[in-house]
This record gives structure tokens, C-alpha cells and sequence, in this order.
């Protein structure tokens, strides 16, 4: 005899209730405390088994082993949303410390590569350096500066007693034209306050003028040579108006329209007498400098040149890197090309040319307070590197060095995702020692945050991780 079927209201019953049993049995392996076993027993039976028996012993392991679902999940490939256990690390905050790991953001930029040409410091030729000479023959009777300190125009460095007897001599005769010249207006005067006209010739009061005109043309001639010996005008003056022969005289700095701009500071550098020195006319005293501005002398190869003649056509902007171990160098930024030199050097076939660059102050206190010392930040005959611009990319996306692990072909960036780091394949176009240039390809976007340095430790965390550590063939081909 055979069964009916059921009936439509019978057979959603019969789906409600299977439903209701699912719902029971998930909630057999998720209840936990006193409440798990009784729910799993009933649940068993619901489905027509019995506690005990061969469903029970199915479900055994499961209560035996509580991760046993962990590790299914991981079976399964969900390990972390959002990213692949096979390109992702995490660090514990620890080991960011001991590698130094910084995070920045990304951003869209313009990017100028550019050529690196050697340099050094030099000194402006004719402009830079002033030898202070004697001006005549004596003994050096008081030095008033010291090496290392600023001076101002036209202040006095020296004193010389004088023993020149050329000077003397115009001195001596200076006076004796200026003594030539009161006498000769005295007696015009005289000449012409005497009586009625006609008295003394009009031709005697004449000629006398005569006499005066010539004494002062001598007088004018004798205070050049006196201003040409080194005597200052108010010290030719003094000598007429005192009527004495000057014994010393102050050997004075280079005054205000001789530096550029009227003001720059002047340091001596260098000092070459003693005091009580004797001395000659043209002798060396002092060398002064005026490092306000020098010029870095950069030597560029021949296939560098049409590069280095269209940046200084355009005028445009060079970078200068000071020298320093483990190239952290300072930045001197918005540097110009003053010349570029007419020939190419025979003996090294470089090409010489020559950036402007202004100098920085330092002053220094004496130690007993009595004079300003001054250096400056740089110096000739320091070493830097120019960074020349020869191309400029626009919407790249500019990394630092330490941001981008090389392996083999590939190049990653490690992307922050949350206490992870995921490593994303990317595109580098250009590399130098500072900067790398990813293509704008929406491998990153900008906003995104990512590692700024470490990356090379990074990629090798990640293979140590995954057993696939650095292979001493890569690269070789047997």
C-alpha cells in the first residue's frame, strides 16, 4: 500500500521545522558554558540521532579541539579583510622603532630629474680678496685688528711711523708753498689798501696775482702728492691748518664704494707684520676677504653641456648638496649660473662654469669682548654636488628612496592597512639616490598612507616570512 503524499501545508511545516533544526545545530557549536551539551544532545535527536551515537562521535572533535574552526577559516584563504597573508606583515611597534619605519601620504607632483656635476667653493676672482699694502716707508707702531675680525669700511688697521723722506720732503714742501701763498695775499692786500688809485701801478698789484695764482697751483699739485702717498685729505689739511709735519699715519680698510653694495662685511683673514716691523712702500700688511658671495666652480663632461648651456639660458634654479659622510649633506636650493666658462679644459675634458652662491654669518664673540669676530657657513675649497635639471615629469607620484624595496625586476611600495602593511607591486620610472618616480597608474592613489623608509627591510621580513629567503644564485643563469 502505498502513502500518500503530503499535503502542501504539511510539507512548509516540514520546512519550517528542518529550518529551525539548522538554526539549533549552529547554535549546539556556539552556545558555550552549562548550555552547550543539553542543546547539542536535543539537537542530535531533533534530527533523529542519538547523543551518543554516530552523529555525536562526528561532532566530538570539534568540542575536543575549540580552534579547530580558526583553522578551517584560515584553510579557507579569509585571513585579514582587505588583504593577502602572503604580502602583508604586521610589526609590533618595537620593531617600527628599530627600523626606523616613518608612514607619510601619498601625492601627486611635479618631478625635475636631474644630472649631478662635482663642485667646490671658490672665491670670486678681483672681488673677494683685498690686499691692504703700505702706503710709504716706517715702522709699524700699532696693529689695530686681528685675524678672524670684522671690519668696516675705511676703518683704520694700522699705524705707521713714517721714516719715508719722500714724504717728508713733500710735506716740507708743502708748507713752505702754503707759507709762500699767505705771504704773497698778504702783500696783494697791502698793495691795494694804500691811497688813492694811482698811487702803486696797477701793474705791481697785477703781477703779484700772477705770483698768487702760480704758488697755488704748486700748493694743489703738492696736496695730490701727499693724497697719492696714502695721507687722507683731512690729514693734508691738518698739516697746512697746524702748520706740522704729520710723523705717522693710519693705513685704513678699503672704504664703502669699494665692496659690492657699499656694505658688505670684510674679515681679515690673515695678518703679515709685527708691530715695530719695518716696512716699505708696497709691502703686504694685511689680507682681507669678503665671503658675503662665492661661487661653486662645477666641472660638467662634454655630453653634459648642451644641458648645462640651456639651464643657464633659461636661468634655472640649481640645487647644491654640501658635502658630508653618509650623504646628509645640506641643501642649498634656488641657485643661479653666473658664467659658463669659453672653452673646455684641455687636460680633463670637463667643462668649467660657476653658480652664484650667497654666504651665510656666523659671529663669533672675542673672548675678552673687545672685537667681532665673524666666519662664514661656507668656505673655499669645500666640495658640494650641483644637481643640474635636464627633464621634468608633472602628475608622478614622488617617493623617497628608502620607500621602494628593488627585488630582482620588481619594485614595491608597502601600503598602511591598518596594523598591517600590504606590498603593492608598482611601476618606477625614474631612480636616483634620494628619489624614486612611480607611474600615476592607480597602482596608488593619492591619500593613500604608505611606508616613507625601511622598505628593504620590509620586503625582506616578508620573504624570511614565507620561507623564501634571498637566493645566492638569483640573477646567475648555470
Amino acid at each position: 500500500m502505498h502513502s500518500l503524499p503530503p499535503s502542501k501545508p504539511l510539507r512548509r511545516i516540514s520546512y519550517m521545522a528542518a529550518g529551525a533544526v539548522a538554526v539549533l545545530l549552529v547554535a549546539a557549536f556556539a552556545v558555550g558554558g552549562p548550555w552547550r551539551e543539553p542543546v547539542r544532545a536535543w539537537t542530535i535527536r531533533a534530527l533523529g540521532g542519538t547523543p551518543g551515537g554516530k552523529n555525536a562521535s562526528a561532532a566530538t572533535p570539534a568540542d575536543d579541539h575549540p580552534h579547530a574552526d580558526e583553522h578551517d577559516h584560515e584553510a579557507d584563504g579569509h585571513d585579514h579583510a582587505g588583504h593577502a597573508e602572503e604580502n602583508s606583515i604586521e610589526l609590533s611597534e618595537q620593531a617600527r622603532r628599530s627600523i626606523g619605519l616613518e608612514e607619510g601620504d601619498v601625492n601627486l607632483s611635479t618631478f625635475q630629474r636631474t644630472i649631478t656635476v662635482p663642485g667646490m667653493v671658490v672665491e670670486r676672482r678681483g672681488r673677494s680678496r683685498f690686499a691692504i699694502i703700505a702706503p710709504m716707508t716706517g715702522y709699524i707702531t700699532r696693529i689695530l685688528v686681528a685675524e678672524g675680525e670684522a671690519i668696516a669700511p675705511d676703518q683704520p688697521l694700522f699705524e705707521i711711523r713714517l721714516t719715508h723722506e719722500e714724504l717728508v720732503q713733500a710735506q716740507a714742501d708743502l708748507l713752505r708753498t702754503t707759507a709762500e701763498v699767505d705771504v704773497v695775499r698778504r702783500e696783494i692786500a697791502r698793495l691795494e689798501g694804500i691811497g688813492p688809485e694811482g698811487v702803486i701801478p696797477a701793474k705791481t698789484i697785477l703781477e703779484r696775482k700772477y705770483e698768487l695764482q702760480k704758488l697755488e697751483a704748486v700748493q694743489l699739485a703738492q696736496r695730490q702728492a701727499l693724497l697719492l702717498h696714502g695721507l687722507t685729505a683731512s690729514q693734508v689739511e691738518d698739516i697746512i691748518g697746524t702748520r706740522t709735519l704729520l710723523g705717522s699715519i693710519a693705513v685704513r680698510g678699503p672704504g664703502a664704494t669699494a665692496l659690492d653694495g657699499g656694505g658688505n662685511k670684510l674679515v681679515v683673514q690673515s695678518l703679515a707684520v709685527d708691530r715695530g716691523q719695518h716696512v716699505t712702500a708696497g709691502d703686504t700688511l694685511a689680507v682681507l676677504v669678503d665671503h658675503a658671495t662665492l661661487l661653486i666652480e662645477g666641472d660638467a663632461f662634454e655630453q653634459d653641456i648642451p644641458a648645462i648651456t640651456e639651464v643657464a639660458t633659461a636661468s634655472k634654479s640649481i640645487t647644491a648638496v654640501l658635502d658630508a659622510p653618509g650623504g646628509l649633506g645640506r641643501h642649498v636650493e634656488g641657485l643661479r649660473i653666473a658664467y659658463v666658462a669659453d672653452r673646455v679644459a684641455a687636460e680633463s675634458r670637463t667643462l668649467r662654469f660657476y653658480v652664484t652662491l650667497p654666504n651665510e654669518a656666523i659671529s663669533t664673540p672675542h673672548a675678552d669682548g673687545s672685537k667681532h669676530l665673524l666666519t662664514w657657513q661656507y668656505k673655499p675649497g669645500q666640495r658640494m654636488q650641483l644637481q643640474v635639471p635636464v627633464e621634468e615629469w608633472t602628475e608622478r607620484i614622488v617617493l623617497p628612496a628608502q620607500a621602494v624595496a628593488q627585488d630582482g625586476v620588481e619594485n614595491y611600495v608597502f601600503r598602511a592597512n591598518g596594523d598591517h602593511f600590504d606590498r603593492e607591486p608598482v611601476h618606477v620610472e625614474h631612480r636616483d639616490p634620494q628619489w624614486v618616480v612611480i607611474a600615476n597608474d592607480g597602482t596608488l592613489f593619492p591619500g593613500d598612507r604608505v611606508a616613507m623608509s625601511a622598505a628593504q627591510q620590509l620586503q625582506l621580513a616578508i620573504k624570511n616570512k614565507s620561507g623564501g629567503g634571498i637566493d645566492p644564485h638569483a640573477g646567475h643563469n648555470h
